[in-house]
């Protein structure tokens, strides 16, 4: 297993810092820099219809795991980076950004107001070949709600991913639990989903621990098959990711999305 030294932290840290700072600078210019486009003369021809989008992929069942996923094959060096799909969409860019540039591909599992408020991510992580699943509508306790209300919750995530994609989602996992209820697991099913998605690697990125915290955590628990939890909206997950990355590399490690890692 390798170790990350503290040149490897003071890497992490400032490839990330600049992330961050790239991510925000390419989001004002996404939606300052841009300018309205001429009005077509009335004799001209229409404008073209734009294509619908493409219909992102459905949910999946594989026949050899169980109801509740929280690892892949361990004969294969592949693992899984999930993230919990939420928070500043800039640092979801640089996260997505980081992963792209070392040929690695995640799982985003997003919550339903944060589609609402950032729809545009939906289209941003299918695009980048990532995989998109449900997080609940507003990330609460699934588990401790009674069946309507936690129903509720699966049900709104899944037309707000079905309204912007076309689909509900490859994925669902449930909030605030790192697993599934039983009650909670039927729901899933009856709204389409085969699996709920669990883990067996969690970063603690949410904790704010710091970045060569979230890069020793990850890197001392993966293994073939392993899906690691971390999350959109923390600095210190941006400043983790290009170490974890390098260090998954030189173990022989892929990161796929969670598709891939079972398929």
């Amino acid at each position: 297993m390798g170790r990350v030294t503290t040149t490897d932290r003071r890497t992490a840290l400032r490839a990330g810092a600049g992330l961050v700072a790239g991510g925000a600078l390419a989001a004002g210019c996404a939606t300052t820099g841009s300018t309205a486009s001429p009005a077509a003369p009335a004799s001209g021809p229409a404008p073209a219809a734009r294509a619908t989008p493409p219909t992102a992929p459905a949910p999946r069942a594989f026949p050899q795991q169980p109801a509740q996923i929280t690892h892949g094959p361990r004969d294969h060096p592949r693992i899984a980076l999930t993230f919990h799909g939420q928070g500043d969409p800039k640092i979801a860019t640089a996260l997505l950004t980081e992963a792209e540039r070392h040929g690695a591909h995640v799982t985003v599992l997003a919550v339903g107001t944060w589609l609402d408020t950032h729809p545009g991510m939906a289209r941003r992580i299918l695009d980048g070949g990532h995989d998109l699943g449900n997080h609940t509508q507003r990330h609460i306790a699934v588990n401790t709600l009674s069946e309507a209300d936690a129903l509720a919750e699966i049900t709104g995530c899944a037309d707000r991913l079905k309204r912007l994609t076309g689909s509900i989602g490859t994925w669902f996992r449930p909030s605030r639990a790192p697993a599934a209820s039983p009650l909670v697991q039927r729901l899933a099913h009856r709204v389409g989903y085969p699996h709920v998605l669990s883990y067996d690697v969690d970063s603690l990125d949410f904790t704010a621990p710091g970045a060569p915290a979230v890069t020793r955590k990850v890197l001392a628990e993966v293994r073939n098959g392993s899906v690691v939890s971390m999350h959109f909206g923390y600095a210190d997950t941006v400043a983790a990711l290009p170490a974890v990355l390098e260090e998954l590399h030189r173990r022989g490690l892929r990161a796929v999305t969670t598709t891939e890692l079972l398929s």
